[in-house]
């Protein structure tokens, strides 16, 4: 693998995706300005697939769903822009979104890019953002009658 000094918190990230397959970073806003995330680092090299990416629910949810991916992925899911994963968490469902914001990287994905990186690849991973529906409606931030509060939990970096 390329690459150079590595501080502890690289080291722990190289570890967890040597043990694990993947890691996942969890960011958050203590003000609650914007919306918690968390995303993965290592389904790129793990699993030959895209990073994934899911904002606004508590970080254990996030992180299980993750989980549920990666899973399903290294069994022999294929993958699709727009595609449905049925019961991802208990029984809700999410779309899978092809991110396409040119800033996504640097604002959203620092470390799965940095790991990319270092693993001698140029540009990018790809990058899939998990989206959940509104859970009292059951309707996506891109239908009609989503609540906005599920809208707002959810930055759209689709196209």
């Amino acid at each position: 693998m390329a690459g150079g000094v590595v501080i502890d918190e690289e080291r722990r990230i190289l570890e967890s995706i040597e043990v694990h397959g993947w890691y996942g970073v969890h960011m958050f806003d203590p003000e609650l300005i914007t919306p918690n995330f968390t995303y993965t680092v290592g389904f790129s090299q793990t699993l030959n697939a895209p990073e994934f990416i899911v904002f606004g629910l508590h970080r254990d949810i996030m992180f299980d769903m993750l989980d549920t991916v990666f899973r399903e992925i290294r069994a022999g899911r294929k993958l699709s822009d727009n595609q449905t994963w049925n019961h991802i968490y208990e029984d809700v469902s999410c779309v899978a979104r092809k991110v396409s914001q040119p800033d996504v990287f640097a604002d959203y994905a620092v470390l799965a890019d940095w790991f990319w990186q270092r693993s001698g690849q140029r540009g990018h991973p790809g990058l899939v953002q998990l989206v959940w529906p509104d859970w009292l409606r059951g309707l996506y931030p891109w239908e009609e009658g989503c609540r906005e509060g599920v809208k707002a939990a959810q930055p759209r970096l689709w196209s």
